[in-house]
């Protein structure tokens, strides 16, 4: 069920700002350019705002032409509409806490009235408006059911978008979090244009060279605990400066561990280049990982889930999430 705020001030707004978390991944970036196409289809000025640019993971994005990093430019577009008696709203899509917005947060909120729009089970509810669906699959799954509720026709483009943030929000319909109403709207998705298997040739075929020189790197660090239960990997900042890859090409690594046939929960801890310590975990069955990230002030779904720490080494961050881990199975 939409929140009638959410169409109602869609409908009436002429300009909208929009923005996701930051490392946006194919969720994020897939629903916010797929609610571009669509606003913009409908006559709307949209200024899609992202605190870096694209990965090159998903430079594939048939709209990504929109994005802008330019904050000033963000706020300007906002205020130079307010100024001339236009109506402005801004939307936060897939996004479970305000700071996962980044350091242009309180910039970002200021615009108002601000929408959110998430289907993460942790929310932290912030914003003055929020559709939370936590039972949706993803975040592109609520807007495929938004441009539906607006009377929007979905471009191929919107279609592609919107495709690849279902394929990666639920590993190609393989994750809990896949329905009934999920595969219909692939399907509709499917029926505009989106040609499958070219979505998975740009998501899971588009390795670099140093990705797969740091995968190497990540797996040799597997560990395997509580009779097979448990599967942990690490990188460090020293592989990626081996490597020489980025943070985005760790996408997907922690899929390797949680493949493994004994495993109910895998976990991946990463040094980020901001000194912090990421983390990422999955699980399958009943085993509750958004319980175990919400304990170190994370969030996420039943079976995805993540955190961040700061002032703690990587083994340090993978001894905590052992112990945590080993408890919650």
């Amino acid at each position: 069920m939409i929140a009638e705020p959410v169409t109602a001030l869609l409908r009436d707004a002429s300009h909208v700002v929009l923005a996701t978390h930051i490392h946006p991944d194919g969720d994020a970036l897939g629903s916010l350019f797929g609610l571009a196409d669509i606003l913009e289809a409908q006559g709307k000025n949209v200024f899609c705002y992202l605190e870096e640019p694209v990965s090159h993971l998903y430079n594939f994005l048939p709209t990504i032409t929109r994005a802008s990093s330019d904050l000033d430019a963000a706020l300007q577009f906002a205020r130079q509409a307010k100024d001339s008696g236009n109506t402005v709203v801004a939307v936060a899509l897939d996004c479970g806490d305000a700071d996962r917005l980044g350091a242009a947060k309180e910039q970002l909120l200021s615009i108002t009235p601000f929408i959110v729009i998430d289907h993460h089970r942790g929310h932290r509810k912030f914003g003055d408006h929020l559709w939370l669906e936590s039972g949706c699959s993803s975040t592109g799954e609520m807007v495929y059911e938004l441009a539906e509720e607006l009377g929007a026709k979905v471009s191929v483009d919107a279609a592609f978008c919107l495709y690849v943030a279902l394929v990666t929000d639920t590993g190609s319909f393989r994750y809990e979090s896949t329905s009934p109403r999920t595969l219909r709207i692939a399907a509709d998705l499917v029926e505009t244009g989106v040609k499958p298997d070219e979505v998975a040739e740009r998501v899971y075929d588009n390795y670099t060279l140093a990705r797969l020189r740091l995968m190497e790197l990540v797996l040799a660090t597997l560990a395997v605990h509580a009779d097979g239960r448990i599967a942990l990997i690490r990188a460090t900042a020293d592989m990626f400066e081996r490597c020489g890859a980025t943070s985005d090409d760790v996408e997907g690594f922690i899929n390797y561990p949680r493949s493994l046939a004994s495993v109910q929960v895998a976990g991946f801890v990463k040094e980020t280049s901001e000194g912090t310590v990421s983390v990422s975990l999955r699980a399958k069955g009943q085993v509750d990982v958004a319980t175990v990230a919400a304990g170190f002030g994370g969030g996420g779904h039943k079976n995805a889930a993540g955190f961040r720490l700061t002032g703690k080494s990587v083994a340090e961050v993978q001894n905590l999430v052992l112990d945590a881990l080993k408890r919650v199975i």
